[in-house]
């Protein structure tokens, strides 16, 4: 890559980094970024599909048309400096704890190297760097998805920051989220008990159903909540308003919804208990991923020819810093089933504080446990995403580790070497026509003829929900 595009690259992800923000509210990292891709000579729609921060940037003519899917929303909670190695909160309530400054960058860097093939080479074909919004709560990719930004498009590409080098495999969960708000009526809850309807109740009572749910669905299924309003700080009052969060997962869309319907069947019973009323607020839903075992085969391929950072002795001290952070051994029970030579990468782990080669993964469709609304472009389109090591080992993803690692050179090496990764496998394909058509034709074998359902109803646009 051009040094000239590290530095770039480098200067954007610093950029959104210093600027944390939630999903649909990234104004200023998108703008950084929309800013950046128009003066490269990209041709740039915003607001794609309502979104307000999503963008498409497009380059070339004809086809494949290929999309490489970028990131840029932070995570809460999450807020520490830059570069140290100990938990020391700083009191920020954003953070980058999943690399997404990295991600979207990564992708405009790819959207570079592309654009420069298709000037150099003269061949037909199409790149388009998506600009995707709220992955972390708001499920932009779906809002786009549902609402056609992909149609037409031949291939996606995706990365995300890690701590391995390795082309991506497996499946994911399909995930609804909404909000379940309880309304009743204060009370003295000692002078006039009886008068009083309490909000709070009804979340417990919920909450004691769906734990009991737990023992009569798939061992698969995953269903997690957050009390967001308890009704107040003062018992002696009968709580008139109380709300909880909840996330319910399964591993297809119709196993989503059902299990769904099951838990709203829940809060209406405990509504009825308590004689209180029940708003259920649809919040997101994402879609399962759909692999592709065709374009793993050709990335993987891409990711050996280019194998992985070399990391100077500097850098390598750097992340054992944050390894010596991780408080345990590492033993072949971390390692996940698809990794080929379990035993080759515990070495590694023992003998390096981050990854130093690219780790072979056995493909499969097995359904991983959690979600993310890559799945619902690969419903659409054939997908397929990498990681690359941009933090040590031990570091665990929605983390402080991540967060301080963030601006390092490791972290930006990483960046680097997927969008070298993802512009290669664009050559190979753009190369490759029969490539290209054995993917589309393994895609559709997949979906056996099931057509996408966005798991978001047509009438839910996209949103913050305070």
């Amino acid at each position: 890559m051009k040094k000239q595009y590290e530095e770039d690259l480098a200067r954007i992800a610093k950029a959104v980094w210093d600027h944390p923000e939630a999903g649909f509210l990234e104004y200023e990292s998108s703008r950084i970024q929309v800013e950046f891709l128009k003066e490269q000579g990209f041709e740039v729609e915003e607001n794609v599909a309502g979104t307000v921060t999503g963008y498409v940037a497009k380059y070339g003519h004809g086809h494949p048309v290929i999309a490489l899917l970028g990131e840029f929303d932070a995570l809460y909670g999450l807020g520490q400096e830059a570069d140290v190695a100990e938990y020391r909160p700083d009191g920020c309530e954003m953070g980058h704890g999943c690399g997404h400054h990295l991600l979207g960058t990564g992708v405009i860097g790819a959207g570079l190297l592309i654009r420069d093939y298709l000037k150099e080479s003269g061949r037909e074909g199409t790149v388009l760097v998506c600009g995707c919004p709220a992955e972390e709560s708001g499920s932009g990719k779906a809002y786009m998805a549902r609402d056609g930004v992909f149609e037409g498009t031949d291939i996606a590409l995706a990365w995300h920051p890690g701590l391995l080098h390795q082309v991506g495999t497996g499946s994911s969960q399909s995930c609804i989220q909404c909000y379940f708000r309880f309304h009743g009526v204060a009370s003295h809850a000692a002078g006039s008990p009886e008068k009083g309807r309490s909000a709070l109740d009804a979340v417990e009572l919920m909450d004691i159903g769906v734990n009991y749910l737990r023992e009569h669905m798939e061992s698969t299924d995953r269903v997690h909540y957050a009390i967001t309003n308890s009704g107040g700080k003062s018992p002696n009052v009968v709580q008139a308003e109380a709300e909880v969060k909840y996330l319910v997962r399964s591993t297809s869309n119709p196993k989503c919804q059902a299990l769904y319907e099951r838990v709203c069947n829940i809060a209406r019973g405990a509504a009825l208990m308590t004689e209180t009323k029940l708003e259920i607020i649809f919040d997101e839903g994402l879609s399962n991923t759909i692999v592709n075992f065709t374009l793993e085969k050709a990335m993987n391929e891409v990711f050996h020819e280019l194998g992985a950072p070399e990391y100077t002795e500097e850098e390598l001290a750097y992340a054992q810093k944050f390894r010596d952070s991780w408080p345990r051994e590492f033993t072949i029970d971390d390692i996940n089933d698809h990794v080929k030579d379990k035993r080759a990468l515990l070495r590694n782990m023992k003998e390096s504080p981050i990854c130093t080669y690219v780790v072979d993964n056995e493909f499969t469709d097995h359904c991983d446990m959690g979600s993310t609304d890559v799945g619902d472009v690969s419903w659409v389109v054939p997908t397929e995403t990498i990681n690359t090591a941009c933090y040590s080992y031990g570091a665990g993803a929605h983390s402080w580790q991540w967060v301080a690692q963030g601006k390092s050179s490791i972290a930006m090496k990483g960046m680097y070497k997927a969008a070298e990764v993802l512009a290669k496998t664009a050559e190979k394909l753009i190369e490759n026509p029969d490539l290209v058509a054995e993917a589309k034709a393994e895609h559709q074998d997949r979906l056996s003829g099931m057509k996408y359902e966005c798991l978001i109803p047509a009438d839910v646009k996209p949103h913050v929900i305070q």
